[in-house]
């Protein structure tokens, strides 16, 4: 099955982000081993999408939700903290 937003198709969910956003995914989260030249004008350029459309964080909010609602398989779920390990106590061993 194939997926597409406007006329163009969403492989991944990178796809669909960037699609979405209508930015590269990139602008927002930028690149190992950038220097901090690359960043600094990363991020103006950043400042400059969010001052024009001061509702784009919502938007993409909604965006994102709606896109992973309508297609959780493309999203490898992984837990971010490991659940504690119950200690118990040993026999014998102070309290």
């Amino acid at each position: 099955m194939r997926t597409y937003i406007g006329h163009q198709q969403a492989i991944s969910a990178a796809d669909f982000a960037e699609l979405a956003l209508g930015t590269p995914i990139e602008l927002w989260l930028g690149v190992e081993g950038e220097t901090d030249e690359e960043r600094a004008a990363r991020e103006d350029a950043a400042r400059d999408i969010l001052a024009d459309n001061p509702r784009f964080p919502d938007d993409l909010v909604r965006i994102a939700a709606q896109v992973i609602e309508e297609n959780p398989d493309l999203f490898d779920v992984v837990p971010l903290v490991r659940p504690a390990r119950r200690r118990t106590a040993r026999k014998g061993a102070a309290a």
